[in-house]
């Protein structure tokens, strides 16, 4: 069997959601937490270092997937043509235990309710057979996708399977290759400490804050969004950290 996968450039990736809409179109997904691909973004560091991470998690069809081993009615399966992973909703009784067992969350259910089976990308296989594209890699706009047997996504863009913020890949081998942004660089030199002393005073009005400090300094909980969560409790957590798509 040879494997297939995707090559995921993060650099090139806005978070623009036209992937996860086209994929939720094709699939006939309805509205909600049924979700085949999900964009998360997070901010990292403080001014003049802020920066905005986008992760763009399907299911990535590990080599050694957790979900396949967890399913106690063999509901999962690798499929022999391209590697995918895929689950069969006739035997699948809800356990989400392949939920539990998987890192990236890639099983995703429409509902809390007990006994809803699980759902997941499935590579868009019934395209790969006509000869066309996952839909995903054919609808990005900045062509930060594309898809093609692993061994020659390597070739051409490298070998790094591991993304800042994501599980070791250690842990199941995903069938990906990575690009991680670039190191953030200053395009215009300017002095930063300057330029938050300036920001704080207004003339004869308030200050906006007192100390240079309460800018550059922050704590756990002070940004929305400060750090990336890609397993829920809940669908409503779900739809809260992915909030900027089509819902």
């Amino acid at each position: 069997m040879e494997q297939y996968g995707f090559f995921f450039d993060q650099s090139r990736c806005t978070g623009c959601q036209t992937c996860t809409v086209a994929c939720k179109s094709v699939h006939q997904l309805p509205p909600g937490p049924l979700k085949y691909l999900r964009i998360y973004q997070h901010e990292k560091g403080t001014f003049p270092q802020v920066r905005l991470q986008v992760h763009w998690i399907p299911c990535y069809h590990c080599e050694e997937p957790a979900c396949v081993g967890s399913c106690p009615t063999g509901a999962i399966y690798k499929e022999e043509s391209y590697g995918a992973v895929i689950v069969n909703k006739e035997e699948c009784i809800g356990c989400r235990e392949c939920y539990n067992a998987c890192p990236y969350g890639a099983p995703v259910f429409e509902s809390d309710e007990a006994g809803v089976e699980a759902q997941k990308c499935d590579m868009c296989i019934d395209r790969l057979v006509r000869g066309e594209m996952p839909v995903c890699v054919l609808s990005c706009p900045l062509r930060a996708l594309d898809f093609g047997p692993l061994r020659t996504l390597g070739e051409k863009y490298g070998n790094s399977r591991d993304l800042q913020d994501l599980p070791e890949s250690s842990l199941t081998k995903p069938a990906v290759i990575f690009k991680a942004s670039r190191e953030k660089r200053q395009l215009f030199p300017y002095d930063a400490k300057r330029a938050l002393e300036l920001l704080m005073k207004r003339a004869s009005l308030p200050e906006i804050f007192s100390s240079p400090s309460h800018v550059t300094e922050t704590y756990k909980g002070l940004v929305g969004r400060d750090e990336l969560r890609i397993k829920h409790d809940s669908c409503e957590d779900l739809m809260k950290s992915t909030k900027n798509d089509d819902g």
